[in-house]
């Protein structure tokens, strides 16, 4: 993924910088969760050289703008899951979460039924996303 700038649009790839990278997550909780993975695989911000580590929080703080921008959620949740045991899907390659939050947003839709209803469809929220990372 990380190395096919031509298939960004399929792999939701909202932005690319110069050592990390903006992606929506395929299976987001709402409607904007990106995620910001550096493109140096490492399990931890240890093994993130300084810019990389710089570049991902720019990044972070550019999605949270956006995010506020073109959604005005009431809140974000803002984080990493560090290691398997933390709840790292790959547990090998850090990646910040950004996901925007609503009052009420939990139901029993997702706490109960582990299923998520979401009111736009991914390939909307990529265009919309794109366009504000690239504008800025």
């Amino acid at each position: 993924m990380a190395t096919e700038p031509a298939r960004d649009e399929e792999n939701l790839v909202v932005f690319r910088g110069q050592t990390n990278f903006v992606v929506l997550n395929r299976f987001p909780y709402t409607n904007g969760h990106l995620m910001i993975v550096p493109y140096h695989h490492s399990p931890d911000l240890a093994g993130l050289d300084p810019a990389a580590a710089a570049e991902l929080i720019a990044l972070t703080r550019d999605a949270e703008r956006h995010i506020r921008a073109l959604y005005k959620p009431d809140g974000l949740n803002i984080g990493m899951n560090i290691g398997e045991a933390a709840g790292a899907g790959i547990a090998g390659h850090i990646h910040m979460h950004v996901l925007p939050r609503w009052s009420g947003d939990s139901n029993f839709m997702t706490t109960i039924g582990e299923t998520r209803i979401l009111p736009e469809e991914l390939p909307v929220t990529w265009q919309r996303l794109r366009k504000a990372f690239h504008a800025s």
